[in-house]
């Protein structure tokens, strides 16, 4: 559980693709433009109301004051509080409207990855760490919170300020405006050495992040509770989240800490700006030099003043930018992740469906490289009829299930529903024509209702009782204190294994699917549990096509058709009477299980 496991779309984005990239983060925000261009128009009138207020000061020190014109100072005076109470007014609104906008971008970015994700296929989810998904949604897409809300807006506005102050300055005195400016190329090049700096850092915390999501997923579970007690693996569990846990305080540190020296020295050095104008206007004063009234160097020391706070501001938005490109670029790599199962642009649409199943020349490998999991299977499953398939373990029994709804995508030949290539139905047609029971029940943390309604969302009280009674389940559910409101636990742990089967089957009755997988659903039942189970699957398979995957043999004993894989090929097919008569595979099979059957 400890490891980050290093993964093709976990590499860090190269320099060069950095321009690509901002221009993608850029367009994030295009449907809200409008918005945006209020908040540009209240940037802009609210620096020009800033810049205005030290021409006001310069008027009251130069002529007001020394000439004793009292209504000229009541006015110049009331201007400077009318701009003081527009900035903040304009800056409120500001923050309002940008604040919408980049939630909006977050939810936006939270749904595109999450709609990603929901159309992976299995093996996507088979090779990746539940909590390295969680990470990449709460933490990745909660650490840029700060970048689409306020940075982009920041940086707009700041960088709007200090044009016009620049502008401003040179109006008053050029000269005094070279000195302030000299060091400003240097302090740009700090900032983005900060920024490169602190971006590597976000990248390896965000990843030490997902690994530690991953373990509390993993750990804190109810199941991972119970192994980590019965092994008695607390404590080491306990000290190995430590351990991540101390990583991670390490490169917080380092990200807090990175270039703080050097953003200190531009700070320390633009609040002595001041004094450097003074002594330079004093000096040139002394030494002959062209004459500068007291209202023009407290004027151009207030925009001074007034140009340290956005131009320090800038250098950090630009440090925050380098270090949210990590984030989004995390976000991005999900974003683009390749979509195996993909709905055909002008998909087939069936009304009704009859049910009938066919494999032809089946092939299914999980990558190029590897073996064939399936070669050339071909069967016919008649709309309405059983089949059931069975094999050792790793001969391709489960995958042979999971191709019918589409879990995953034939790499060779085709697999067929009423005569149509399942990968040319369209989603809905699938999902309402095969419906799927698999041993590893999953139940919601929520009510008994709530998860059978999960398939049938506008289910009346009376067909959840109906479908309850078919999967002989009602009568335990109706037991409970609070009936079907009953909160079925963390992953339906307030039941037992065959409870939790019933409450599946019950679920996909109300689907009412017309063609059946049913994936090992009773093989980690005890046999009384499997007979009360098997009860409920024959009233559920009852006029379905239905493919059963089984482990046991005698839950397939009935079956229409019983085919027996073996690596992947198709060994033996026929009914249970004649594949015994063969005496090959599948009576090895049936023999093995009558070894293995307890005695009574």
């Amino acid at each position: 559980m400890h490891p980050d496991r290093e993964s093709a779309w976990q590499a860090p984005a190269d320099a060069k693709e950095q321009p690509r990239q901002v221009r993608r983060i850029l367009r994030l925000f295009r449907p809200y433009r409008g918005r945006l261009a209020v908040v540009g128009l209240l940037v802009g009138a609210a620096s020009l109301v800033s810049v205005a207020t030290p021409f006001l000061l310069k008027e009251i020190l130069d002529v007001a004051i020394p000439e004793g014109r009292t209504g000229l100072l009541s006015l110049l005076a009331l201007g400077m509080i009318l701009g003081a109470v527009l900035t903040s007014v304009f800056g409120v609104l500001q923050t309002l409207i940008s604040t919408t906008v980049g939630q909006r971008v977050m939810h936006d970015l939270r749904t595109a990855v999450y709609g990603r994700l929901q159309r992976m296929s299995l093996a996507f989810f088979t090779r990746t760490r539940t909590g390295e998904v969680q990470s990449r949604i709460a933490n990745d897409i909660g650490g840029m919170q700060a970048t689409v809300t306020s940075t982009a807006t920041s940086l707009v506005s700041n960088l709007t300020s200090v044009v016009a102050t620049i502008v401003a300055m040179v109006v008053l005195d050029w000269r005094l405006t070279v000195v302030s400016l000299l060091l400003l190329p240097v302090f740009v090049w700090i900032s983005r050495r900060v920024g490169r700096e602190r971006r590597k850092i976000t990248t390896q915390r965000q990843k030490q992040m997902a690994a530690m999501a991953a373990t509390v997923t993993e750990s804190l579970s109810v199941s991972g509770i119970l192994l980590g007690r019965t092994m008695g693996r607390s404590d080491s569990l306990t000290r190995a989240f430590a351990d991540e846990s101390e990583g991670l305080v390490d490169l917080e540190v380092r990200s807090n800490m990175a270039g703080r020296w050097r953003m200190a020295v531009i700070t320390i050095v633009m609040a002595a700006m001041p004094a450097v104008i003074y002594w330079t206007a004093g000096i040139a004063l002394q030494l002959g030099g062209p004459d500068v009234s007291l209202g023009t160097i407290v004027a151009f020391v207030s925009l001074q003043q007034g140009l340290f706070r956005p131009a320090v501001s800038l250098l950090s938005t630009g440090v925050q930018i380098q270090t949210s490109l990590a984030l989004f670029q995390r976000i991005f790599e999900y974003l683009d992740l390749p979509v195996d199962i993909t709905e055909r642009e002008d998909p087939v649409r069936l009304d009704h469906v009859k049910g009938e199943v066919r494999f032809e020349g089946v092939e299914f490998r999980y990558d190029d490289r590897g073996r064939p999991v399936l070669d050339g299977i071909d069967i016919t499953v008649p709309a309405g009829s059983s089949l059931a398939v069975v094999g050792p373990t790793g001969a391709g029994k489960s995958t042979l299930g999971h191709l019918v709804p589409r879990l995953y995508d034939v790499t060779g030949g085709r697999v067929t529903l009423d005569g149509v290539d399942v990968r040319d139905l369209d989603f809905d047609t699938l999902a309402r024509a095969v419906g799927v029971v698999s041993q590893e029940t999953y139940l919601f943390h929520a009510s008994v209702a709530e998860n059978l309604r999960f398939a049938k969302p506008d289910a009346t009280d009376a067909e959840l009782e109906e479908a309850a009674r078919a999967a002989q389940i009602h009568d335990h559910i109706a037991a409970l204190p609070d009936g079907y409101d009953t909160v079925v636990g963390e992953r339906g742990h307030r039941f037992s294994g065959g409870e939790k089967q019933r409450l599946a089957i019950a679920r996909t009755i109300l689907r009412d699917p017309p063609v059946l997988v049913l994936d090992e659903a009773t093989s980690a039942l005890d046999t009384r549990t499997e007979a009360a189970v098997q009860e409920a699957i024959d009233a559920l398979s009852a006029d379905r096509t239905t493919i059963t995957i089984a482990h046991r043999l005698s839950t397939v004993r009935d079956a229409d058709r019983i085919v027996v894989l073996d690596s992947g090929r198709l060994a033996e097919q026929g009914t249970h009477e004649e594949l015994l008569e063969r005496d090959g595979r599948y009576a090895a099979l049936v023999r093995r299980d009558a070894r293995l059957e307890p005695t009574k």
